[in-house]
């Protein structure tokens, strides 16, 4: 592959870099960074994604569409490579930050090289502090870390282990008086625990697209927004709101639909992800009621 590197030193280096506690004295840049004015938003999580977290990349990242946001994570398996790809997907800019540098001897480990090559066509960009030949090693992901969290406006943690290297991130952005957003999860999932201390600890719980975008300072147009996540809700989450046409207890909710509890649960907490369905006061309503 061929790396057409740049070098950004001094005032090249983007602002929000050059503030943080022990800036970068020099960046290799390969690709383009994302236009003035775009709001960088920080998107990490576990390597050992569930299946619920993939759905919450996948469809909070979607509700971004249209808006001059750029998915900012650390390339890694997982949460990580997964926000890149649902950015993309939605038409929206993505920078990249390999624990590594940036050269075939340095990414030939990497397990996302299509990615990468995608990344850099759509317009993409990855950046990175190390000499371009450094091999990917322990000490170098928290000084990722501290890049990805210092370009952003705010970090987005989808699915954490108690004492999982993602945490970091969260506690650099803090650092930077930065905001933290996290996703709750499953209260009996390993991979939820850590995202939900941190909601505990005062981070931003986000449950839809909405909650990022008012995080991010954006004014929301509801009625459009309600109707194109009407118009791409799947068949069987079309068939749930339309039993709602008032408010349900979760129980009576499940029995109407006529599907395993598990089952159930889990198609209504993804439902929730995507601001399809609220839960208020021990009762579930259509977000459009």
């Amino acid at each position: 592959m061929k790396y057409n590197l740049k070098i950004l030193e001094k005032k090249e280096i983007p602002e929000d870099l050059r503030e943080i506690p022990q800036p970068p004295k020099k960046l290799y840049l390969w690709g383009k960074l994302p236009k003035e004015g775009t709001i960088c938003l920080a998107v990490v999580g576990s390597r050992k994604a569930t299946t619920y977290g993939k759905d919450a990349v996948r469809k909070l990242i979607s509700g971004l569409k249209g808006y001059p946001i750029a998915i900012v994570s650390g390339l890694a398996v997982g949460i990580d490579a997964l926000s890149h790809e649902a950015a993309l997907d939605a038409g929206l800019g993505t920078v990249a930050f390999p624990g590594s540098g940036i050269s075939d001897a340095a990414l030939s480990y990497n397990p996302n090289i299509r990615l990468i090559k995608r990344i850099i066509d759509s317009g993409g960009c990855l950046i990175s502090e190390f000499e371009p030949e450094t091999k990917a090693a322990y000490y170098t992901f928290p000084m990722r870390n501290r890049l990805v969290a210092g370009l952003s406006k705010a970090s987005l943690i989808i699915e954490a282990q108690e004492k999982s290297g993602t945490l970091i991130t969260a506690r650099m952005t803090l650092d930077y008086n930065r905001e933290v957003l996290a996703v709750p999860g499953p209260i009996n999932s390993d991979y939820s625990k850590g995202t939900n201390r941190l909601i505990r600890q005062g981070a931003t719980p986000i449950t839809c697209s909405d909650d990022i975008l008012e995080a991010l300072g954006f004014k929301i147009d509801q009625e459009s927004k309600q109707k194109s996540l009407f118009e791409d809700a799947l068949p069987e989450e079309k068939k749930i709101l339309k039993i709602l046409t008032e408010p349900l207890p979760r129980d009576e909710l499940i029995r109407m639909m006529k599907m395993p509890t598990g089952a159930a649960n889990a198609t209504l907490s993804v439902m929730e992800i995507k601001g399809l369905i609220k839960e208020e006061l021990g009762e579930i309503r259509a977000s459009f009621l």
